[in-house]
């Protein structure tokens, strides 16, 4: 197919779910606070209004019956390739990208999204696919809430500090240091099929509160997280 023969579009929302959930087994669709937790993404992506098209990257048919009954599309199933456990994120998207160009297709951006997010809301979203105008990239991210340059490493027993020089400094002397919220990644397609990633030279940042980020990998991880969106969304009727 030629290039004047291919459809172009601005955005596309991939949500990466896949089934082989090994500590938490179908978490991907597991009932969190009242409905499947991928719904929550699925939700944010469509309500943002900021893609074409938003669609799950899946290897499971009960994911692919989730993802319709909540408005995602699931124009093709995912490989082999990219449904073991030691595929990545970038494995995923590009797969993605190249599917949909076999269709004719081809996207400017995209935002890939993690399927047990369900504190993203579509305003950051918005907010990310908007930075792609000054930006080739973009990445959630919150501050450490401990520095980690106070960390400390258990070796043979008996607990040291892993970088003892700054053990007398001040924590507000301290460099602020940032880790990714695992939510999503914005990145304009080209600058990721240059760079076979979304950690591009030119990455920005968004910046989340510790309200909005919870990881979601074991079960005691999965009742904090349920028990804090009830908390903050009861709140936030009550304001109402």
């Amino acid at each position: 197919m030629t290039k004047t023969e291919k459809q172009f579009k601005r955005a596309v929302a991939i949500i990466t779910a896949r089934g082989g959930s090994k500590r938490i087994p179908h978490k991907n669709i597991r009932d969190f606070c009242g409905r499947p937790i991928l719904s929550y993404s699925i939700r944010a992506a469509l309500e943002s209004g900021a893609f074409d098209e938003v669609m799950v990257s899946t290897d499971d048919n009960e994911i692919v019956r989730v993802a319709r009954q909540w408005g995602a599309a699931v124009p093709f199933l995912r490989s082999q390739d990219t449904s073991g456990d030691y595929a990545s994120t970038d494995d995923v998207i590009l797969e993605v990208i190249r599917d949909y160009e076999k269709q004719g297709i081809c996207f400017e951006r995209f935002c890939c999204i993690y399927p047990t997010a369900p504190f993203l809301t579509a305003q950051r979203l918005r907010e990310a696919m908007a930075l792609l105008d000054t930006a080739e990239s973009v990445m959630p991210v919150v501050a450490f809430s401990y520095p980690p340059q106070r960390g400390l490493v258990v070796e043979n027993g008996r607990v040291r500090r892993k970088y003892p020089q700054y053990q007398n400094t001040r924590s507000q002397d301290l460099e602020k240091m940032y880790h990714d919220c695992g939510q999503f990644y914005a990145c304009r397609t080209d600058a990721f099929l240059r760079d076979g990633t979304t950690d591009v030279a030119d990455l920005v940042p968004i910046y989340l509160t510790d309200l909005e980020v919870q990881d979601i990998d074991t079960e005691e991880d999965w009742e904090i997280a349920e028990l804090k969106y009830r908390r903050l969304h009861t709140a936030d009727s009550a304001r109402a």
